[in-house]
């Protein structure tokens, strides 16, 4: 049997035990939530609605949203409409000139980000009504995305909680007069590619889905080359000139339908993790990097398949990234393009949004749960802090920082590498991963 078509199978396998799982998972977490929401008070504020209205299922949400308010006596409310000369952004600012106290964004991840954009900094809450295609970040915060209803329930009523919010600038763009918000994930090379050839119909019909019809066009394209430097957690600077890769991505959480992109990453811990990714070898490097991303779903810890040999997925967590591109490459924000750049810079403001959500932690309060229970029943308190991790600076800020590119396994490149190591700071830590950014001490 020839080899590509056991790859395929095994792919096909995968794919379809990761699908059983995540409709489980979606299950249990419908149910958690349900229990969540019968504990929520109303919130009786002023509220707008910032609605994409080319979205299909629009005018239905926005009867909806009026009918809901009108059971639950709120009476400030009002709509605001996207359009293609005004984005989420200037809906937002408009709606907090009008006096509002919670903005809430009615679309998908597009319309999420640029009302996030405005709203980052404010004081004010902001809601999510998730009528997208992939609706990632509501996802991430376990805001539901098939039960508009609950949607509703947890936008307009107490519980919040504070996130970060990434910034994405292309620094060679004299038009450019704010930088791009994303609450997913950022980047630039072949994850933009794919994004852009995306068939607009073709996304409709099959979902998130259509971005992988459009990877396989793009899995044999060029390389991009680029010098970039990297500022950690402590304000160490990590440079490598030269750099090969296939795609750059910045990630403020990194989970997907199916499959983990970035397991460590944490969208309240003010870091991003950065992400480098590389193949070798053809097909059998896509094989491979597919191997390696469901290995840390998997594992949940951002690490490389040891039976990888043409794929590299280097990882580091910082505050900060800067990229100049040996020539112009497109660049994406959790999925809406930006256009071609050669330089960008890439950083964090950390915990500046606050986002109407089921609970304080989804992830943490779900894994806690055993734990929790446990501790009660053998007569033990169960104690939690959310303080950031104090680390020496003589200890190591993370794996990636001294593994070399031969260690990974990918392709000489022979990149030139820089160091600078400032005096250290008090500051969360960073998480162990691989990375060809070298640091010397």
């Amino acid at each position: 049997m020839p080899i590509a078509v056991v790859v395929i199978a095994i792919i096909v396998a995968v794919v379809a035990i990761g699908v059983a799982v995540f409709f489980l998972v979606r299950h249990l977490r419908r149910q958690h939530v349900a229990k969540v929401l019968e504990q929520r008070e109303d919130d009786q504020v002023h509220y707008a609605f910032i609605i994409n209205p080319s979205k299909p299922q629009a005018n239905e949400r926005r009867r909806q949203i009026k009918s809901f308010c009108e059971s639950k006596g709120l009476k400030q409310i009002e709509f605001i409409d996207t359009q293609l000369d005004k984005d989420g952004r200037a809906c937002a600012l408009e709606a907090l000139g009008h006096g509002a106290d919670v903005v809430v964004a009615v679309g998908g991840d597009g319309t999420v980000r640029t009302v996030a954009s405005a709203m980052s900094g404010s004081g004010h809450a902001m809601g999510i009504l998730p009528i997208g295609t992939g609706n990632l970040f509501a996802r991430n915060l376990n805001i539901p995305v098939d039960d508009f209803e609950a949607a509703l329930t947890i936008a307009t009523s107490h519980g919040s909680r504070k996130v970060d919010v990434g910034r994405l600038s292309l620094l060679d763009d004299p038009n450019e007069d704010h930088p791009h918000a994303f609450m997913i994930i950022g980047g630039v090379g072949f994850d933009a590619q794919m994004i852009e050839e995306t068939d607009p119909q073709l996304k409709k019909n099959i979902s998130w889905l259509a971005y992988f019809v459009s990877g396989a066009k793009n899995l044999f394209t060029p390389k991009f080359k680029a010098d970039v430097t990297v500022t950690d957690a402590h304000g160490n600077t990590h440079t490598v000139d030269g750099l090969v890769f296939r795609t750059f991505m910045a990630g403020n959480c990194g989970e997907i339908p199916v499959f983990s992109l970035m397991p460590s990453a944490s969208y309240d811990d003010g870091l991003l993790d950065f992400e480098i990714i590389d193949t070798t070898g053809g097909l059998l490097g896509w094989a491979n990097l597919f191997n390696d991303v469901v290995h840390q779903t998997i594992t949940k810890k951002p690490q490389q398949s040891p039976l990888s040999t043409n794929s590299t997925i280097e990882q580091m967590q910082g505050v900060s990234a800067e990229i100049k591109l040996e020539k112009s490459a497109l660049a994406e924000v959790d999925g809406d393009m930006l256009g071609r750049t050669r330089h960008i810079l890439i950083t964090v403001d950390r915990q500046s949004l606050t986002v109407r959500a089921p609970e304080s932690d989804p992830a943490k309060a779900s894994a806690a749960a055993p734990a929790s229970a446990a501790a009660t029943a053998s007569g033990t308190a169960s104690v939690s802090t959310t303080a950031p991790v104090t680390v020496p600076a003589s200890a190591p800020t993370s794996v990636l920082a001294s593994a070399s590119r031969s260690e990974l396994g990918s392709a000489p490149k022979s990149p030139s590498v820089r160091a600078s190591v400032p005096a250290p700071a008090t500051s969360p830590a960073t998480t162990p991963g691989n990375s060809n950014l070298n640091q010397s001490r």
